[in-house]
Protein backbone atom coordinates (compact mmCIF):
# COMPACT_ATOMS: atom_id res chain seq x y z
CA UNK A 1 0.00 0.00 0.00
CA UNK A 2 1.03 3.56 -0.53
CA UNK A 3 -0.08 6.74 1.12
CA UNK A 4 -1.62 9.25 -1.31
CA UNK A 5 -0.70 12.94 -1.47
CA UNK A 6 -3.71 13.60 0.77
CA UNK A 7 -2.54 11.06 3.37
CA UNK A 8 -5.09 8.41 2.36
CA UNK A 9 -4.65 4.66 2.14
CA UNK A 10 -6.87 2.04 0.55
CA UNK A 11 -7.71 -1.01 2.61
CA UNK A 12 -7.88 -4.02 0.26
CA UNK A 13 -11.42 -5.20 -0.52
CA UNK A 14 -10.93 -8.69 0.88
CA UNK A 15 -9.94 -7.18 4.25
CA UNK A 16 -12.80 -4.65 4.23
CA UNK A 17 -15.24 -7.50 3.53
CA UNK A 18 -13.69 -9.77 6.15
CA UNK A 19 -13.90 -7.14 8.90
CA UNK A 20 -17.18 -5.49 7.87
CA UNK A 21 -15.65 -2.17 6.91
CA UNK A 22 -18.02 -0.63 4.40
CA UNK A 23 -18.61 2.89 3.08
CA UNK A 24 -18.69 5.40 5.96
CA UNK A 25 -17.47 2.89 8.55
CA UNK A 26 -15.57 4.81 11.21
CA UNK A 27 -12.13 3.57 12.19
CA UNK A 28 -9.60 4.50 14.84
CA UNK A 29 -5.86 4.68 14.25
CA UNK A 30 -3.68 4.10 17.29
CA UNK A 31 0.06 4.20 17.76
CA UNK A 32 1.47 0.96 19.21
CA UNK A 33 5.01 -0.18 19.90
CA UNK A 34 4.88 -2.18 16.65
CA UNK A 35 3.49 0.65 14.51
CA UNK A 36 0.00 1.88 13.67
CA UNK A 37 -3.16 -0.09 14.44
CA UNK A 38 -6.24 0.55 12.28
CA UNK A 39 -9.34 -0.66 14.09
CA UNK A 40 -13.04 -0.48 13.33
CA UNK A 41 -14.65 1.90 15.82
CA UNK A 42 -17.00 0.16 18.24
CA UNK A 43 -20.63 0.89 17.53
CA UNK A 44 -22.04 3.02 20.33
CA UNK A 45 -25.77 3.67 20.33
CA UNK A 46 -26.83 7.29 20.04
CA UNK A 47 -28.02 8.56 23.45
CA UNK A 48 -31.48 9.34 22.06
CA UNK A 49 -31.81 5.80 20.68
CA UNK A 50 -31.05 4.38 24.14
CA UNK A 51 -34.04 6.16 25.71
CA UNK A 52 -36.42 6.35 22.75
CA UNK A 53 -39.88 5.22 23.76
CA UNK A 54 -39.25 5.26 27.50
CA UNK A 55 -42.08 7.73 28.07
CA UNK A 56 -44.50 5.72 25.94
CA UNK A 57 -45.04 3.17 28.71
CA UNK A 58 -48.72 3.18 29.72
CA UNK A 59 -48.03 2.85 33.46
CA UNK A 60 -45.60 5.77 33.60
CA UNK A 61 -46.44 9.04 35.37
CA UNK A 62 -44.13 11.54 33.66
CA UNK A 63 -43.96 13.92 36.64
CA UNK A 64 -43.04 11.07 39.00
CA UNK A 65 -40.45 9.77 36.53
CA UNK A 66 -38.79 13.21 36.38
CA UNK A 67 -38.74 13.42 40.17
CA UNK A 68 -37.22 9.93 40.37
CA UNK A 69 -34.39 10.66 37.95
CA UNK A 70 -33.66 13.98 39.66
CA UNK A 71 -33.57 12.27 43.05
CA UNK A 72 -36.39 14.34 44.55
Amino acid sequence: MRISKRGQITIPKHLRDRFGMHHNTEVEIRATEEGLLVQKRAAVPHPVDRVAGILDRVDLDVDRYIEDIRGL
